[in-house]
């Protein structure tokens, strides 16, 4: 897409629900801005046009994603631009506010916009001494601003106050300034709903609720309100990310584990990750294995419910990509992959290995019983069955012992439910049902 004779290449991760953006430069070179480490379609992008990156920007010190800055200087020389005050651990250009780097004709000026963490800083590209755009990060965001917790509850409002004057100052920049945040849709940095992934400064006065509050105290009420829960690893990847996340030489590969091996995997404290459709977990799966189904959100769900220290063995199925399980494991840092189950279930029975099993079926095949909603509070509270028993997914295991054995267990379609019924099943219970369907299917067979 071209602003204003810029052309600007987002690169949208849809299980994360962030954008990373490539600039062409004019000369075959590119910066890229909040690249994740999983960089393959920025490579894919940048080789169809024939460009090199010769700079990597980062926002911030992400707490969902491992920065691939790191990898771009070591693949193509990229010059590091980060916040001055990051304090990171690799060589960089630490960038202090009012900063500018040349970049060929196009210039990039460093903005201080601290709230969504202390070192937070927003880019403004600049063609000659015009702003074309902005690369807010996690400040900005298209219907909202970042969530400002991430850094502990001590430092929330703290943040918070910082946040409402780093928007104001935003705010300061012409109403055609284009608006190029990393968090959007689906970003547990706490993005609203909603398409749009870029805005302008016009757009974001006019329509975003958080520059519209009428003093501090209610902007800090207003955002506050709207945090929800998110995922455990987001507490270790910005230390990860300051540090610097390791080189990759290669793609993550998944070697072939045998059932013997995986005897012995589990006894040394592996953990198995069933990574096939919910359906397939439920006819059979190995048991005490977690279900999480292998889609856009596979790494959210994997860095929420399992540790990062833990070896990892998943069952796939024939026509699964092993690449895409790896990188997605990749990119939030779990690296401890010792393979994949070779043969998958069908080696698992051929050794005459028992097997688990949990009742998958549409609403009218489930008797009227207790129901159990794993969505988020957001989802949640926007509609529900009456009477049902609501806990997060991320929270199921902390609180095992508030579930009655015999529950529907449901979220919005299914994959969320079997990961939290295989997490129940792993602590005793037994008598379960998955809803293959979510509240509304419920509520037409159950009226």
């Amino acid at each position: 897409m071209a602003f204003r004779g810029v052309e600007l290449i987002p690169i949208v991760d849809q299980g994360l629900g962030n954008s990373a953006y490539v600039v062409d430069l004019g000369d075959g070179r590119a910066l890229a801005v909040d690249a994740s480490r999983d960089l393959r379609t920025l490579r894919t992008a940048t080789a169809r046009r024939g460009l090199t990156v010769a700079f990597a920007a980062d926002t911030h010190l992400h707490a969902d994603f491992l920065s691939g800055a790191v990898q771009l200087h070591h693949e193509t020389g990229a010059q590091i631009l980060a916040s001055a005050s990051g304090r990171r651990a690799f060589d960089h250009s630490g960038m202090a506010d009012g900063d500018e780097i040349d970049l060929g004709g196009l210039r990039l000026r460093a903005w201080e916009t601290p709230g969504h963490t202390d070192e937070h800083t927003a880019f403004l590209l600049l063609d000659g001494d015009r702003e074309v755009g902005v690369f807010t990060g996690g400040s900005l965001i298209v219907g909202s601003a970042a969530r400002t917790d991430l850094l502990g509850a001590n430092r929330t409002e703290e943040l918070a106050r910082s946040q409402f004057h780093s928007l104001q100052r935003l705010a300061t920049l012409r109403d055609d300034v284009a608006v190029w945040p990393t968090h959007g849709a689906g970003s547990f940095c706490s993005a609203p709903p909603g398409a749009e992934r870029v805005s302008t400064i016009g757009d974001q006065k006019r329509g975003n609720p958080l520059l519209s509050t009428p003093d501090e105290d209610t902007f800090v009420q207003e955002l506050l309100h709207s945090l929800g829960s998110y995922p455990s690893y987001f507490r270790r990847l910005g230390e990860v990310n300051r540090i610097g996340p390791a080189v990759m030489t290669g793609a993550p590969q998944l070697p072939d584990v045998s059932v013997e091996q995986l005897d012995r995997l589990l006894a040394d404290g592996a953990a198995v990750v069933d990574v096939r459709p919910a359906a397939a977990f439920a006819c059979g799966h190995v048991p005490g294995s977690l279900s999480i189904p292998l889609r856009d959100q596979f790494a959210t769900w994997l860095g929420w419910l399992v540790d990062a220290e833990t070896p990892l063995v998943f069952v796939t199925e024939e026509g699964q990509d092993l690449f895409e399980i790896g990188w997605q494991a990749y990119k939030i840092g779990y690296e401890r992959i010792a393979g994949r189950l070779a043969g998958g279930m069908p080696a698992w029975q051929a050794a005459g290995r028992g097997q688990g099993r949990v009742t998958f079926a549409p609403a009218e095949r489930l008797a009227d019983r207790p129901y159990l909603d794993v969505r988020q509070d957001a989802e949640y509270q926007a509609g529900h069955v009456p009477g049902a028993l609501h806990i997060e997914l991320g929270a199921v295991a902390e609180h095992v012992d508030s579930v009655p054995d015999g529950v529907i267990v449901a979220c919005g379609h299914g994959e969320r439910a079997m990961t939290a019924a295989s997490l129940l099943l792993r602590h005793g219970l037994t008598e379960l049902a998955v809803l293959d369907g979510g509240p509304d299917d419920y509520l037409a067979a159950h009226r």
